[in-house]
């Protein structure tokens, strides 16, 4: 038998304090969180710009999970992007400035959005799923489970990315 620690987090049970209906969306960015975490121990700074045959970069993949699922989870709440928030999207462009903590804060930062958005989807009433939300300066219209829904697709997406792209640049960096 497995042990909770070692099970997908959708296998462990629901997270404590999330609306049933939201249960999907905690798992996908627990699991995104996790994957990320342990992908990224270790992982040399030097490498954050690589791009192997263009594709996005670490870096890029790390600054733009936790820029859109903050940029997000702010239009579910039907708030308007801040000053600050349009310029960590401005600063998403590569290359990033690199120092010997770099990783460390990118992780960080990302597991703090996760953070922010599990005590958001708990603050969620399930009777706010369907209200439209505005998305962007044209205020494409979507909805609240749209988004939120959204954020955890993404974060999955660009995650798969990321875990991609670190190990090749890591077993190029190796001369594997």
């Amino acid at each position: 038998m497995s042990s909770p620690a070692s099970l997908e987090v959708w296998l462990r049970g629901p997270v404590a304090g999330v609306p049933p209906l939201l249960q999907p969306v905690a798992h996908a960015l627990l699991q995104a969180r996790d994957e990320l975490n342990a992908a990224l121990q270790d992982f040399p700074p030097a490498l954050l710009n690589e791009r192997p045959a263009g594709v996005a970069s670490v870096g890029f993949h790390l600054q733009h999970l936790a820029g859109v699922l903050n940029r997000l989870l702010t239009y579910a709440r039907a708030e308007t992007l801040t000053e600050s928030q349009f310029a960590d999207f401005h600063a998403e462009v590569p290359p990033l400035p690199i120092a010997p903590d770099s990783v460390q804060k990118l992780v960080a930062r990302f597991n703090h959005e996760v953070d922010a958005a599990l005590a958001q989807l708990k603050a969620t009433p399930e009777t706010s799923l369907t209200a439209v939300r505005g998305v962007g300066r044209a205020q494409v219209p979507s909805t609240v489970i749209g988004l939120l829904t959204h954020a955890a697709e993404h974060t999955t997406r660009h995650l798969g990315q990321l875990l991609v792209t670190a190990k090749w640049v890591r077993s190029v960096a190796a001369g594997e």
